[in-house]
């Protein structure tokens, strides 16, 4: 069963309690999300704290544009409560040292650069729209469009 889902990058590590609040409106969020007055088969992850995964099965009913845009409204609130980025596209995910780094796409090239991260870097792709590409989520730098930061760099 493939499901539909929207990854969002935490612009910033949240606290205990916040971290609790936020879980806690994320579940009551896929638990009471709907589209067309139809429950939806929603759930969602937490990746290591910082990469919100929202997930809709879409074997029973399909997500429309105004249950999307539920959701968009749902982030957009997360945003003003706990003061973060989830919107922002240019927030990249990074592997270094088994450690999830989020940056802004514009210091690659200056972690290219320092030797901070190279070519093989771990970067995730939170462009996926399937549950399925998931398994293959993580990508080294160089397969991604961040690779255009790293010519002329030697690594």
């Amino acid at each position: 069963m493939a499901e539909k889902i929207w990854i969002y990058v935490l612009s910033k590590e949240l606290s205990g309690s916040e971290l609790d609040q936020f879980l806690q409106n994320c579940k009551g969020f896929t638990g009471s999300w709907t589209a067309h007055d139809q429950p939806l088969s929603a759930s969602f992850e937490l990746y290591k704290n910082r990469l919100l995964i929202v997930k809709v099965d879409e074997s029973a009913y399909n997500a429309s544009g105004c249950s999307i845009d539920k959701l968009q409204r749902f982030i957009q609130i997360q945003e003003k409560e706990f003061d973060i980025q989830l919107l922002n596209r240019l927030l990249v995910a990074l592997e270094v040292n088994d450690d999830l780094m989020i940056i802004h796409s514009s210091k690659i090239k200056e972690l290219l650069t320092s030797g901070t991260i190279n070519e093989q870097t771990t970067v995730f792709d939170t462009a996926i729209t399937s549950s399925q590409e998931l398994k293959d989520w993580k990508k080294p730098l160089k397969s991604t469009w961040l690779s255009k930061y790293s010519e002329g760099i030697s690594s």
